[in-house]
């Protein structure tokens, strides 16, 4: 396997050691670039401070005793769920124990393969919303806003039959906008464990943001109930999870419930998308050659027929490729309800246990090639192996993201319509840094220039 000479960018990580202080400060900026490098190579690493200690866990074997041996024994860390408790409230992305497993019961129906199928003209037809706004735009756009708005259409399209266009859908998507560029992943409270009683502090703007959002979810919700309860509702995934009842217990979702899960809907299913499609799209401006390999695949897109998805295998492996390399979700949190004893060291009941994909999708023990863009490794020994052992985009285990499926769908169908029209270039003058705030994102903007396919080189823009 040759190493790629043009590297896709990665942070820059931070010296080995600094003080708690600097540490702090470096992690409320971005939480990629405050680790230091070891931790591409190490299979564990602890990290000691005052309040708590936390250990990152590379390894396969602590990753699945975590993720799928033990689940129960690791919840999810309740620091995570200080950052987005005032958008996500109890959803099925922060709770733990029975309470998500019931909701998981509810939800997971609606995500089975053969919905899949059913939500794909959806999906198609914000492909085609989102080229339509493209041919409108100037030579010269900032890719992730426009997958972010392309990824949104899909959310409403699917989940409440509405395109962006709605006033409602619209006003949801702007707001959420304001609220991920104020709100990072992980808060102070994620760093320090502070008492209950003690007040949370935010980033201005982001609890206004949160309660807006809420409302205007709230008003999607309680309207669907009614065409539901009048036997007019349309047969979408909202339908599906709000007519959707426990199987245990026979119970459905109330109101303020669904509000919490729709708003997780969104973030995972909207912000992961769009930062993933950036990311595929950037690539592709920096790769030319796959460019040119997607864009001919492509062709066998003629309209809103699922069996499509199977002829799309370079699309697919090539945005199997960018989730490996930019994980939309860099790191989660679990928690140890138990002493633990992992590597030789005693793991305190109440520890912080790290999983980060950013770090094992590179991890360098673990893959060929760990930096390089590589989209053939899917076929080999190496990338098969490390795809069962080392490779969680959308985690692994029992809290695998319920919309892993949808997510790959979304992703190569949108990539493939988008390169199908258009050729990209990058635009920047320096690359991109990845940062993570809510999903991994670059720090100033991904600007591609897109150039209809069939005009000359150089002679006709968008636009122009």
């Amino acid at each position: 396997m040759t190493t790629d000479p043009q590297l896709p960018p990665k942070p820059p990580a931070r010296a080995d050691r600094v003080s708690l202080w600097r540490y702090a400060r470096l992690f409320r900026d971005d939480i990629l670039s405050a680790q230091p490098a070891r931790l591409y190579r190490a299979w564990m690493a602890e990290f000691r401070t005052p309040f708590f200690r936390s250990y990152l866990m590379n390894q396969p074997e602590l990753v699945d005793t975590v993720l799928r041996q033990r689940p129960d024994d690791f919840p999810k860390s309740d620091r995570i769920a200080e950052g987005l408790r005032p958008l996500l409230g109890q959803s099925v992305f922060v709770t733990n124990g029975e309470m998500w497993k019931r909701q998981r019961r509810i939800i997971d129906p609606a995500f089975e393969g053969g919905r899949l199928k059913e939500t794909f003209a959806a999906m198609f037809a914000a492909g085609e919303a989102g080229v339509r706004r493209l041919r409108g735009q100037g030579p010269v756009v900032e890719i992730e806003e426009v997958t972010s708005h392309l990824a949104a259409d899909v959310i409403f399209r699917t989940l409440f039959s509405i395109p962006i266009e709605h006033e409602t859908a619209a006003a949801v998507f702007h707001r959420f906008r304001d609220y991920q560029r104020s709100q990072p992943l992980l808060n102070i409270a994620a760093f320090v464990p502070l008492p209950r009683w003690m007040p949370r502090f935010f980033r201005r703007g982001t609890k206004a943001n949160a309660a807006e959002i809420r409302r205007l979810i709230a008003e999607l919700t309680h309207a669907r109930q009614a065409e539901i309860a009048a036997v007019r509702a349309p047969d979408d995934l909202a339908t599906k999870i709000m007519t959707t009842r426990d199987p245990e217990t026979g119970d459905l979702f109330d109101a303020d419930e669904m509000v919490d899960q729709v708003a997780i809907f969104f973030l995972a299913g909207h912000e992961t998308s769009a930062s993933a499609l950036a990311w595929a799209l950037y690539l592709m401006a920096l790769y030319p050659e796959w460019q040119e390999k997607l864009a001919a695949e492509a062709q066998a897109i003629t309209g809103p027929d699922f069996s499509v998805v199977s002829k799309l295998r370079l699309s697919r492996d090539v945005f199997r490729e960018t989730l490996r390399l930019y994980p939309p979700v860099p790191m989660m949190v679990r928690e140890n309800a138990c002493p633990e004893r992992f590597r030789d060291r005693d793991i305190a009941t109440g520890s912080q246990i790290v999983l980060s994909p950013w770090h094992l999708h590179r991890h360098e023990r673990l893959w060929d090639n760990p930096d390089g863009f590589d989209p053939t490794r899917w076929q080999t020994e190496n990338g098969k192996k490390c795809q069962r052992e080392a490779y969680m985009p959308f985690s692994s285990g029992p809290r695998v993201c319920t919309g892993a499926g949808f997510a790959m769908v979304e992703g190569v169908l949108l990539l493939s319509m988008i390169l199908r029209e258009f050729r990209v270039e990058y635009a920047g003058s320096t690359p991109p840094r990845p940062v993570a705030h809510l999903t991994v994102r670059s720090k100033d903007g991904i600007r591609l220039r897109l150039t209809p396919r069939g005009l000359a080189d150089g002679v006709e823009h968008i636009g122009e």
